[in-house]
């Protein structure tokens, strides 16, 4: 059964998705895309057919169900009371422990969690009246209900970016330009992506091949938690999903607390340092804080999913992340480090910092003047930037993966861009999307007004407070990261459609959807800055923002986008959701930030006691991995129009150059087991024993993710952050197996050579 309908369907207006005529066959109806390989399709006769009541896609189908229910209750009080006080809390919370050491991020499971039994608690408490025409309790706590308070949960639970500006600004350059100056900036930044996510959702969000592997998961955790059964549920008997996913999610909460408190060396199994704790080399190859990590095993999931989970993402795009690791950091990396390239061996082989011509950490308030600027001739009687050889590679791979990204969308996305510019939403229309065409689309007007007023505000924020930044350089740094042109017009039903020809984000989203992987543009996005403006750090950063972490944001809305299809949650109330606690979110994190630096004591001061000290630096270079990027793609597509069965149609370059792009911060620790893991579940098990996988394999991502970080935020209120983390110092915090790890050449980043007193190198 394609759908469940409501008594009042039929007083719904369809939107301009093409509806399937009964009397006619479903193959006659199929509208034409061009014929380009699809990795995530199986090549085999069962799931290349065209399926008529359900996705073509085996993981959409083990996740997502096939039919909707027109009835179900969404935008209900209910579910705006708990999505704004998510709203509210989550930002609030991330806020305050954003500039802490260690911190603490309370993610949207968590709050998808906990959402469920306060839902159940209010249809068991909440009387059931009306107060001015709306229901306090319309019943039974619906998933839709439960989808859209997720959705506001998720939008505003990280730390905006933009208040990394404000806290920068702040600490080194003395500025204060006023909570007016903060709030445009915040609310400019995130809601420009949102603006442009949601133009580019014909391309992103409409077509079946988009799959966003990410949401599959939340799918999964939804249609457990309200016992969902559908088609692609599975015929594999064994337990329910729904005790699966409680027997998973409590042996991860306990498991974690080895890990994550009692064994600590668990984490970053490096046990070869452990054998050779002084041996500079043997700790650069297997150990994992600032080696190779060759070692190859973590007991951790938070490790281990740190890049994302390895269970929600399809293998040939692992397979390919798995191969630009192993030759850029495992045959590259140390080519370039021992034969001393760069002066590397000076330093850590990988590191995210910054370094000087002694080796120490770069002093960057040495070279800033007192009004924010840069100070050149200090830069020189100072010290050149030295970057460690893996921080270096990935800023090449930064590069390549830039012009990769262009020549492979010109290759591949082109023909698809073209008929969904040409058809809007007629691209061939898999059940989720004939379901969603019962419910009235979001008018692309809507999208353009809110980039509209927030183009607004990040253009007061540049002409009314000197921080050096232009409006010329906001609209190239859009156009660099978002958009090109606009072109709408009026159609005779009086709907605004808006045809957009997107720069970045379509190809972008594009490569994120299918892979689970995304390609960044913070490293193009610095360099322009500091060609353009030069001198100017906080320019720079807002530069930065705007091109980068628009389309960063715009990635994130996409994603919801995507969840809210799949859940067929009405596109309107979705859209206010996201705005309303987009707003409100940025606002709390602005309070908060200001809160703190007004009470608490040097606030961003390496030693503060209170262990805020505000972690992390931004750094920028140049690199000249360019035309590599912009051929790779065009080899491969070479080959494979001669030979069109080679597996060589599974290679993606732009995943390659990026997918390792986390790489610092992250460390082998993260894609080592990421990629074994992977290979286990989604190789592996995906082929031997399919039935299992469908049933089992997005439930238990959900079950390690949620289980995770319910002990993670346990063992950091209970044993970490009171008394300053000085519980158990003496006994547990001191035995063996959370020291072992601390005392290898590894764990303390040693460099291959040693400077002797006073000298210099480079």
């Amino acid at each position: 059964m394609a759908s469940v309908a409501s008594e009042d369907q039929h007083d719904r207006e369809p939107s301009e998705y093409p509806i399937r005529d009964p009397e006619k066959s479903y193959e006659s109806q199929i509208i034409p895309v061009p014929d380009i390989y699809d990795p995530n399709i199986p090549r085999d006769s069962i799931t290349s057919i065209a399926l008529e009541d359900d996705s073509p896609y085996p993981e959409v189908r083990a996740a997502v169900a096939n039919f909707d229910d027109t009835s179900m209750p969404t935008s209900t009080l209910r579910a705006w009371v708990l999505g704004l006080f998510w709203a509210i809390v989550l930002p609030g919370v991330n806020q305050f422990y954003y500039f802490r050491y260690p911190s603490i991020v309370v993610g949207g499971l968590v709050a998808q969690l906990l959402t469920f039994p306060l839902g159940r608690i209010w249809e068991r408490v909440m009387p059931r009246v009306s107060i001015f025409g709306v229901s306090v309790n319309p019943g039974p706590f619906s998933m839709k209900e439960h989808v859209l308070v997720t959705i506001m949960a998720n939008v505003g639970a990280p730390s905006a970016y933009a208040t990394d500006i404000i806290a920068v600004q702040r600490v080194m350059y003395h500025q204060r330009f006023g909570f007016m100056y903060q709030w445009m900036l915040v609310m400019s930044t995130q809601l420009i992506g949102f603006s442009l996510g949601g133009i580019a959702r014909r391309f992103l969000v409409l077509p079946a091949s988009m799959i966003w592997p990410n949401t599959l998961v939340l799918c999964a955790l939804f249609n457990t938690l309200h016992s969902q059964r559908y088609t692609g549920y599975g015929t594999r008997d064994g337990i329910s999903r729904e005790r699966f996913f409680c027997y998973a999610f409590v042996g991860a909460a306990a498991w974690y607390w080895m890990p994550g408190y009692l064994f600590q060396a668990l984490s970053v199994f490096d046990w070869v340092c452990w054998i050779a704790p002084r041996n500079v080399k043997v700790n650069q190859l297997f150990g994992y804080y600032s080696g190779l990590g060759f070692s190859l095993i973590s007991f951790d999931w938070s490790q281990i999913a740190y890049i994302g989970s390895p269970l929600a993402t399809p293998w040939w795009a692992e397979a390919n992340v798995a191969v630009g690791f192993v030759f850029f950091y495992w045959m590259l990396t140390p080519i370039l480090y021992y034969v001393n390239a760069w002066d590397s061996q000076y330093l850590p082989m990988s590191s995210r910092g910054a370094f000087d011509n002694r080796g120490a950490p770069y002093n960057t308030s040495r070279i800033i003047k007192k009004d924010g600027t840069f100070d050149l001739e200090a830069y020189k009687a100072y010290s050149p930037l030295y970057l460690s050889a893996t921080f270096a590679v990935s800023y090449g791979l930064s590069f390549a993966s830039i012009t990769a990204t262009i020549t492979h969308a010109l290759i591949y996305f082109w023909k698809p861009i073209k008929v969904q510019l040409k058809r809007s939403l007629r691209e061939q229309p898999d059940i989720h999307a004939r379901l969603m065409a019962w419910y009235p689309e979001v008018p692309g007007w809507w999208y353009a007004t809110i980039f509209v007023v927030t183009f607004a505000f990040a253009c007061l924020c540049i002409e009314l407070w000197p921080t050096g930044m232009t409006i010329w350089a906001l609209v190239l740094s859009l156009i660099l990261g978002d958009v090109l042109r606009f072109v709408d017009k009026l159609s005779l039903s009086d709907e605004w459609l808006f045809s957009t020809a997107i720069v970045y984000v379509v190809p972008v989203g594009m490569i994120q959807a299918i892979t689970n992987r995304q390609v960044g543009l913070n490293v193009i996005s610095e360099l322009l800055a500091g060609f353009m403006l030069p001198g100017h750090p906080v320019a720079m950063m807002m530069f930065k923002t705007w091109g980068y972490i628009t389309m960063s944001q715009a990635m994130t809305f996409t994603a919801d986008f995507k969840l809210g299809h799949y859940m067929k949650v009405p596109p309107r109330p979705m859209f206010w959701g996201q705005v309303v606690s987009t707003i409100i979110a940025g606002t709390v994190q602005l309070g908060v930030q200001t809160w703190m630096f007004a009470n608490i004591p040097d606030m961003c001061w390496q030693h503060n006691k209170d262990k805020f000290i505000c972690p992390g630096t931004e750094v920028f270079a140049t690199a000249f991995f360019f035309l590599i990027g912009a051929c790779c793609p065009v080899i491969v597509w070479w080959v494979t129009k001669r030979h069109p069965d080679t597996f060589l149609n599974y290679v993606n370059f732009p995943l390659i150059f990026a997918g390792v792009g986390m790489m610092p911060p992250a460390t082998a620790a993260n894609y080592v087991p990421w990629t074994v893991v992977g290979f286990i579940f989604q190789y592996v098990i995906r082929r031997r024993c399919f039935a299992f996988w469908a049933k089992y394999n997005y439930v238990l991502s959900a079950a390690l993710d949620a289980g995770t970080a319910i002990s993670t935020i346990l063992i950091f209120f209970t044993l970490q952050y009171p008394k300053n983390g000085t519980i158990g110092k003496d006994t547990i915090q001191a035995w063996w197996g959370n020291t072992v790890f601390l005392r290898t050449a590894d764990y303390n980043a040693t460099a291959l050579r040693s400077l002797p007193e006073g000298l210099k190198f480079g």
